[in-house]
């Protein structure tokens, strides 16, 4: 069966590379780019949409006037410009997310796939080593990227349960890594000394981004569904990271960290929050096996390779 797929924030960063994806693939017979912004560059046989999710009746329109059956929704708020409120990350992380799901069950779409995030398990001292797929999703209040995927992700859960006809495919992705990533966590890795919370090892998982896009065509083109945690094998702790760098350590308290960023950041000497602290304390560190066994992708890169082509595409 050919896919008549619709892409909500395909000309974002992972939307410019799953947007030519879908298309090259045979058995997808319609791509339809949807987005705020122009693409950087246009891609053959795609059609673009100007498309708003916060507005219920643009999403409802862009789904009934192409006949679209899959939905793959990327719009979301991951990096938040500067000046950049809550409330309009809301509307468009989980009011927009409510706006597709109402979309796709008004119009008769077959399925839904949905790029979540290991935030959405969120940041707390009694997670797992390892977390998988069957951990509750807890987000975390005081962060608000790590509480609008919880939130979708309990909408997404209520759908399933009142709409098992619409079939969902829910991706929880790692930090995402490729040659062009730029953003508050590769900052990071830019520091001299690489700030981590004393006592903690803070270890990260990457999936770079081709294997991301490959497992989102998978998603779109395969009978498979479910949620699966979406990272390369293993982990690297912050220590190991600044080892590949060259670069040492700054290990701070939590507490002491949590009140300097107290100070800091509304005086906008820093892009960090005291909320962030847990995020560098207590990160989730995903478990991948469901991703090989069940939904039938084995990563090309590990956390580690993916790490080590971004440090030496960044000429690190």
């Amino acid at each position: 069966m050919s896919r008549r797929v619709l892409v909500t924030g395909g000309s974002g960063f992972l939307g410019s590379s799953v947007v030519p994806g879908l298309v090259a693939d045979p058995g997808v017979a319609l791509v339809v780019s949807g987005d705020i912004r122009d693409p950087r560059e246009r891609v053959d046989g795609v059609t673009y949409v100007p498309l708003d999710v916060t507005d219920a009746a643009v999403v409802s329109d862009a789904v009934a006037s192409y006949a679209v059956d899959t939905i793959v929704h990327l719009a979301s708020i991951v990096n938040p410009p500067p000046g950049m409120t809550d409330d309009v990350a809301y509307r468009v992380d989980v009011d927009g997310s409510r706006h597709v799901v109402e979309a796709a069950l008004a119009h008769g779409v077959r399925r839904l796939i949905v790029s979540s995030s290991g935030a959405a398990y969120g940041y707390h001292a009694d997670n797992p080593a390892w977390i998988t797929e069957d951990q509750p999703v807890r987000g975390n209040d005081a962060f608000a990227y790590s509480r609008h995927k919880r939130l979708v992700e309990e909408m997404l859960a209520e759908a399933r349960r009142d709409h098992p006809e619409l079939e969902q495919t829910v991706l929880r992705i790692g930090t995402i890594l490729g040659e062009r990533v730029d953003n508050q966590i590769t900052d990071l890795f830019r520091k001299k000394r690489l700030l981590k919370i004393a006592g903690a090892e803070s270890p990260f998982v990457f999936v770079w981004d081709t294997d991301l896009t490959a497992v989102v065509v998978r998603a779109v083109t395969t009978e498979v569904t479910g949620i699966f945690n979406v990272a390369g094998d293993g982990a690297l702790t912050i220590d190991e990271i600044a080892a590949r760098l060259g670069r040492g350590t700054l290990p701070v308290p939590e507490v002491v960290l949590r009140a300097a960023l107290a100070v800091a950041k509304p005086l906008r000497l820093t892009q960090y929050g005291p909320e962030q602290t847990k995020f560098l304390q207590y990160r989730p560190v995903l478990d991948n096996t469901r991703l090989k066994t069940v939904f039938g992708y084995e990563p090309a890169y590990t956390s580690a390779d993916a790490f080590d082509a971004w440090r030496a595409a960044q000429g690190l």
